[in-house]
């Protein structure tokens, strides 16, 4: 089977990215600091490319994804706290068990609320956010290893970059291969105008569910590599917002844009922790204003986002004409 040239960019990016970092380590360039910071940049980089399903592609406006995030992180992290003891497959086990809860809620959880649209569909999503976020204070009544409003720790600390790198590529990949599929084309049609898709035999209920579930499902895995980068969960950490950061990842890297998701997860992990520096503890109290700001006059400057629905060549696959003579021409992306 003859492989394209292009089909080979992408891998080779990536590890043109792995190698690159590796040096720098390697030189003292990277501080275990800014390692961290590094790292958490591409664990937002999977749970933001969950929610780019759900939103970005599909239009469905969500506003509990740090409930799904929390999920995977409490679920992971607890059972390889209790069972695991640091054992790599069980360490593995445990992130595939915070994916399929994470997985399974959506579900449950989209079955009726999918049915919502717009800000209903949001003020939904919202209200169970902060379900879990109240569950989550005071789980220690139920199991008392979860630590309630005190927080868990203790969970072995075995996610190390290679293996965050690796699990980011594999759901790029993953994503791309979903969004430029007929189920991704089938999604975003829905979001252009979900009455003509319902018109046109699209099953809507269908695709809806299926991205809400994929997307939560990321994040769930995104939440469960964390429990295993950082040794101490919070309720906090998993608030509604948490829940604003990724989606002001997405609308600002621009909605339907993989290639905008990607680059604003880690650029806006590296501000969040800039401001930190400048403003110090009063960063907390000033977040939500700076949010709101930055989400101003980026609409104001720029209302498609960023990259405002473009993709990079080497995340856009190229499709084959089936006429006979003709040159494959490169599908350049939802909406074009």
């Amino acid at each position: 089977m003859k492989v394209s040239r292009q089909a080979l960019w992408l891998p080779i990016g990536a590890l043109a990215f792995y190698a690159a970092i590796k040096l720098l380590q390697f030189g003292g360039m990277i501080s275990k600091y800014w390692q961290l910071v590094l790292d958490q940049g591409l664990i937002m980089v999977i749970g933001a490319l969950g929610l780019s399903i759900i939103y970005g592609f599909t239009g469905q406006f969500s506003l509990g994804h740090a409930a799904f995030y929390g999920l995977g992180a409490y679920t992971a992290g607890a059972l390889d706290k209790l069972y695991g003891q640091g054992n790599p497959a069980f360490f593995l086990l445990s992130l595939l068990a915070g994916t399929l809860l994470a997985g399974i809620v959506a579900m449950l959880i989209g079955l009726p609320v999918l049915r919502l649209r717009s800000d209903y569909l949001g003020i939904a999503t919202l209200g169970f956010g902060i379900i879990i976020k109240v569950g989550l204070d005071n789980s220690n009544k139920l199991i008392p290893m979860l630590g309630g409003a005190t927080g868990m720790s203790g969970t072995p600390q075995l996610a190390k970059f290679d293996l965050i790198f690796l699990l980011t590529f594999i759901c790029i990949i993953l994503v791309r291969n979903f969004i430029f599929s007929t189920y991704g084309r089938a999604c975003t049609s829905i979001r252009e105008d979900e009455i003509a898709a319902d018109v046109m035999g699209i099953n809507t209920t269908r695709y809806k569910s299926m991205a809400f579930i994929l997307g939560c499902s990321l994040a769930g895995l995104a939440g469960g590599i964390y429990a295993h980068r950082y040794p101490f969960l919070h309720p906090s950490n998993f608030d509604f917002l948490k829940s604003f950061d990724f989606l002001l990842i997405v609308v600002l890297g621009g909605l339907g844009s993989m290639t905008g998701t990607i680059i604003t997860a880690i650029a806006w992990v590296f501000l969040l922790e800039g401001l930190r520096f400048v403003l110090g503890q009063s960063f907390i109290d000033w977040r939500g204003v700076i949010y709101a700001l930055i989400l101003i006059v980026t609409i104001i400057l720029r209302p498609q986002g960023i990259f405002g629905g473009k993709e990079l060549s080497i995340l856009v696959p190229k499709l084959p004409l089936k006429a006979p003579g003709k040159e494959q021409q490169t599908y350049a992306g939802p909406g074009s």
